[in-house]
């Protein structure tokens, strides 16, 4: 008995040894966002950590080992609802400029930072992490929590690969053949698109030298500087701490995105927010699936956009189409939709994955999100993408470009174009066995992406900050790295041996100008 104890207790001491206080920082205002920060939270606690979440989304159901810092009075933006108005997308109304960039921009890096809940934490001298993950979005000003708390801090990427978040950990790609994260276009590149290509990444390098980097570094001197500074730490620059991350955690994989070469601080863990095992699906949508005959298509505009914010002309023309289909549509709608054709069904809120893990399951009609075409291709569910703003027209462009996708852009005469689509899927296979050939690779990694995920930030702690994946790219210059003092210096021994070889010359010239004389 007292062997039993002795064992129970080391067990208990080595549980808390590996136990590791970590701080997760997900502030962007919208749901899909906080589905990824939720996937993230829950991996760690299921590996026994003691997560403290920052979050505009509180959860009423809380882990014992969860703390929750409410950022939600902060995190109000009507901005970027007004974004995400379909009518208003339609309308030519929403444009990403400047203004409104700033408007994102000042919520990112000031008004999340100054929220009295999380100010608290930061005033609190007492409170101690073994790591700092924190997500990207414009918000580089956040590397500075991981001096604040003197831990190793790890950025979270929500989107592909693209040359702003790389260059955090490495450098910036090349415009030739890896395109911008706002970008739609697909490699190989015709000249014009190549030429777009750098014109836009350059646009970019611009506006972070000229304004996001100096802007940057007051926010943080302004906000986070401080607490730094009360902790007893020495006072030191943003270009220090800024390019000081341990890892960065991208939520990509190669089945969805382009093999482009990857610092190794860079770990892909896309798909690590899908749940190893299947929920079952409510016996109202279980019924319906299970007893379709001729399949199911379902049509979902994501967490972001409404259904219901569609003009009512596309949506009696939407449902003329599903209503002449001989498959059973479901359709994600949040409100009550009148008059609906017998093979058509509404559901306010769908479990998605659940509906598209269905065998009856066989197309997938979505926005595109980086979310939807991950599960997709989890499930091995060819789509149909109506993509409306950010990623998702990258995300539809490579989906079809693997071809398991057909795109039709979102109008107020895109029902027909619809219709062609849905007609040309259910003609040809190709885009189901492309689907299933692709989940197929999604699928055979040596672990689960969750468990990667929680291997990679433990491997910061063990190691403090992981310096040994730190890519030496981080301490050239600029001027090195394209070899300029190497062009000076040619210049410089070029102009040099002009000038002896010019003396040399003038000096012969002038002896036999006075041998001639003589």
């Amino acid at each position: 008995m007292a062997g039993v104890s002795f064992l129970v207790l080391v067990t208990l001491i080595l549980g808390h040894v590996s136990a590791y206080k970590i701080l997760v920082v997900f502030p962007v205002p919208a749901t899909s966002h906080n589905i990824l920060a939720r996937g993230v939270v829950r991996s760690l606690l299921h590996a026994g950590h003691e997560v403290t979440h920052v979050t505009p989304f509180p959860d009423t159901n809380v882990h014992p080992n969860l703390h929750q810092v409410d950022i939600s009075a902060s995190a109000e933006n009507s901005h970027i609802k007004d974004q995400m108005n379909v009518t208003r997308i339609l309308n030519g109304e929403v444009k990403t400029d400047f203004k409104m960039l700033k408007k994102f921009v000042d919520l990112m890096n000031k008004k999340i930072l100054s929220d009295a809940n999380l100010v608290k934490l930061l005033n609190d001298t007492g409170q101690t992490f073994d790591v700092v993950i924190a997500e990207w979005m414009l918000t580089d000003t956040n590397a500075g929590l991981g001096y604040v708390f003197n831990c190793p801090f790890i950025w979270f990427s929500t989107i592909e690969p693209h040359s702003v978040i790389l260059s955090l950990i490495d450098e910036h790609t090349n415009s030739a053949y890896i395109p911008d994260y706002r970008s739609s276009n697909i490699p190989p590149y015709d000249f014009v698109n190549r030429v777009k290509e750098l014109i836009s990444q350059a646009m970019m390098i611009a506006f972070r030298y000229f304004y996001l980097d100096s802007y940057q570094n007051e926010r943080y001197k302004e906000l986070l500087s401080p607490y730094s500074i009360k902790r007893g730490r020495p006072e030191i620059s943003f270009s220090e701490i800024k390019y000081n991350a341990s890892l960065i955690l991208g939520n990509s994989h190669v089945s969805l995105g382009l093999a482009i070469r990857l610092p190794q601080a860079y770990k892909t863990i896309g798909g690590y927010h899908i749940e190893t095992e299947v929920k079952p699906l409510p016996d109202e949508l279980k019924n319906i699936l299970d007893n379709t005959k001729n399949g199911l298509i379902y049509f979902s505009m994501g967490s972001n956009l409404k259904s219901k914010d569609f003009p009512e002309l596309l949506k009696k023309g939407l449902l003329e189409i599903f209503g002449g289909l001989k498959q059973t549509v479901l359709w994600k709608f949040e409100e009550v939709l009148p008059n609906l054709p017998p093979n058509v069904h509404i559901v306010n809120w769908a479990p998605q994955q659940s509906i598209l893990a269905h065998p009856n399951c066989i197309l997938f009609i979505t926005h595109g999100g980086l979310l939807s075409t991950t599960e997709a291709v989890h499930f091995g569910k060819p789509i149909i993408g109506i993509p409306v703003f950010a990623d998702q027209f990258n995300n539809i462009d490579k989906a079809v470009k693997k071809g398991f996708a057909i795109r039709v852009d979102l109008a107020y005469d895109m029902k027909d174009k619809l219709k062609v689509a849905i007609d040309k899927f259910l003609r040809n296979g190709r885009y189901t066995k492309k689907a299933k050939e692709l989940s197929l690779i999604y699928h055979d990694r040596p672990v689960h992406p969750s468990k990667e995920l929680v291997h990679w930030v433990e491997h910061v702690v063990k190691t403090r900050g992981a310096p040994h994946l730190r890519s030496p790219a981080l301490d050239v210059p600029v001027y090195q790295k394209l070899y300029l003092d190497l062009f000076v210096v040619i210049l410089v021994v070029l102009y040099a041996l002009k000038t002896i070889v010019v003396k040399i010359f003038c000096s012969k010239k002038i002896v036999s100008k006075k041998l001639k004389r003589n």
